[in-house]
């Protein structure tokens, strides 16, 4: 199956050109051209022009700078994709030709550009090249549950999900604000986010609040342990002495529940180090001998053969709208999570604890 989105459905909206494709065509550029000055990919302009993409704020700026004008001019209109218009990208792709996946969410049909981090290891649903999404004719995209989070153990919920239920689970690996951001935006059915600690339980409904808003609701994952990596020949034993020496740390995201961790740690003092997207890379950073130290899962740690030095026990939940609570997908998943079977694999990971698994909290 072919579907030509800068063919047929760039026809129809001739008499209303997007701003962007409206200020283009003035200049007389073309779309690879824009992209070109603007530094963005013309796979991004061409989805942006024709409604199938929200375009990042960085790359609103780019456009509007190149443009000469401003962004509201630009995007400022009430604009939405259609039915007939076909599939919207979650985000932009990074490069073409680009493997994607497909799943329906709130009843639109959202394209996910596949990403070397992904935790899924499932085939991909097209290629996406030269504007066009030749799509493999799978018929996966209503039986697709999609999730954000950063559970470094997720690849065996998956698994299992698959193979219990005959849907599938899309995982990407995001910290907790940029999960519950995709969630906002109705991108992903789930966000995963792990703030609350035995000292202050009722942390991750407080986030979802304030992120969120109302109706939603939380389903209990896991309970984890969560600390410092250090070097498996650092035999350094107390957080004390980890704080006191300077270190280069492998640094997860400002909002993820890591990085606010060793915020904590440190006392908000400035970390020297670099950025690393999940938890078995702030591992793996360590263990390569880049970064001194990092706050991650008890599990990434072992697996990486590393010291590791407990800071607090933490809740992983995954949160979701509470109208899908009777979503079949997400019956699966529950009944999964539930399951006597799943709660012993849990248990047997380092760090990990499945006494609450499978609970549902509405907020």
């Amino acid at each position: 199956m072919i579907l030509p989105y800068d063919g047929s459905i760039m026809a129809k909206m001739k008499s209303s050109l997007h701003p962007v494709a409206r200020r283009r065509e003035l200049q007389g550029w073309s779309q690879a051209e824009l992209a070109l000055r603007a530094k963005v990919p013309r796979t991004s302009v061409s989805a942006i022009e024709g409604d199938r993409l929200t375009p990042s704020v960085t790359a609103a700026l780019a456009l509007a700078r190149t443009l000469e004008c401003s962004v509201e001019e630009l995007f400022s209109g009430p604009r939405s994709v259609t039915a007939s218009e076909g599939p919207q990208w979650a985000w932009e792709p990074r490069s073409e030709p680009c493997r994607y996946w497909e799943a329906d969410v709130g009843g639109r049909n959202v394209l996910y550009p596949i990403e070397g981090l992904s935790l899924t290891s499932v085939a991909h649903d097209g290629v996406w090249q030269d504007g066009i999404a030749r799509d493999r004719a799978s018929s996966l995209t209503e039986k697709s549950l999609v999730l954000a989070c950063c559970d470094p153990a997720i690849g065996l919920l998956a698994s299992e999900y698959a193979r219990s239920s005959g849907f599938r689970l899309l995982v990407f690996p995001r910290g907790g604000a940029a999960a519950m951001d995709l969630l906002k935006r109705g991108l992903v059915h789930l966000a995963g986010l792990h703030r609350s600690t035995s000292e202050q339980p009722d942390r991750n409904a407080d986030s979802v609040r304030a992120q969120l808003g109302s109706g939603f609701c939380l389903l209990h994952a896991a309970q984890w342990q969560e600390g410092v990596a250090l070097a498996a020949g650092d035999r350094t034993r107390s957080l004390q002495s980890v704080t006191r020496a300077e270190k280069r740390w492998a640094l997860r995201e400002p909002g993820s529940g890591a990085r606010e961790c060793l915020d904590a740690l440190l006392g908000n003092r400035p970390a020297a180090g670099r950025l690393v997207a999940s938890h078995t890379a702030v591992a793996e950073a360590v263990r390569a001998g880049w970064a001194d130290a990092g706050v991650c899962v008890q599990l990434a740690a072992d697996e990486a053969g590393l010291n590791f030095i407990p800071i607090q026990t933490e809740a992983l939940d995954f949160c979701l709208p509470a109208s899908l609570t009777h979503d079949p997908r997400v019956q699966a998943l529950i009944r999964l999570l539930r399951s006597r079977a799943h709660r012993r694999l849990v248990n047997e990971l380092p760090g990990y604890d499945a006494r609450e698994t499978g609970e549902l909290v509405k907020l």
